[in-house]
């Protein structure tokens, strides 16, 4: 389409157990606003029913850092010291934006801060899930994590907290529908010509 509005960048960030891709997933099909997902790289593999190019780009930790080296990522780092790295292509993210649409960034704040250092005009958003003690009760709920893994999570979180002042919205996730509504309110006053003034 030749008439379509420029694309604009959306970085959503937040501690692990804030809710992000949940709300992310909602919004994208509930907000009239034309958003669309960043599919990020990563050399991890795939789980069982993971789509190369849909849920991931899977590459191989030589190729990733032959990429990483030209300069192809907006950011990308190490997660939790695992060994398996994560980042947004330049590509993908381009292509979104030339068809008009809204690219999502569902990233960590050093990753937000990377890419703002490229693309300060981006959208920034941060959820979080109310208090450390909500956090905490929400990741005890999963009862998938090791004592020493929850942990790491909240120290993780207390540090991502300091961040949230640099972003222009942020969010409480007390229920999904009432972050996806808060969400959406914004992102459409920002659609019809409001902006943010920080970064």
């Amino acid at each position: 389409m030749a008439d379509h509005a420029p694309g604009r960048l959306l970085i959503i960030s937040g501690p692990s157990g804030a809710g992000k891709s949940t709300v992310v997933d909602r919004l994208r099909h509930e907000c009239p606003v034309p958003l669309i997902p960043s599919v990020s790289a990563t050399t991890r593999a795939p789980r069982p029913g993971e789509k190369d190019g849909v849920d991931y780009h899977f590459l191989s930790l030589e190729e990733f850092h032959q990429r990483r080296e030209s300069g192809d990522f907006l950011e990308c780092c190490e997660v939790f010291g695992r060994g398996h790295w994560y980042g947004t292509l330049k590509s993908e993210v381009a292509a979104g934006l030339a068809a008009g649409n809204w690219v999502i960034l569902e990233i960590d704040v050093e990753g937000a801060m990377k890419v703002l250092q490229q693309s300060p005009e981006a959208i920034t958003l941060f959820i979080h899930p109310g208090s450390m003690e909500e956090l905490e009760r929400r990741l005890r709920g999963r009862g998938t994590e090791t004592e020493d893994a929850i942990q790491r999570r909240l120290e993780i979180a207390r540090h991502e907290l300091t961040f949230a002042p640099r972003y222009c919205h942020i969010v409480e996730n007390r229920t999904v529908p009432q972050a996806v509504r808060d969400i959406c309110r914004i992102l459409t006053r920002i659609h019809e010509g409001e902006e943010c003034s920080k970064n």
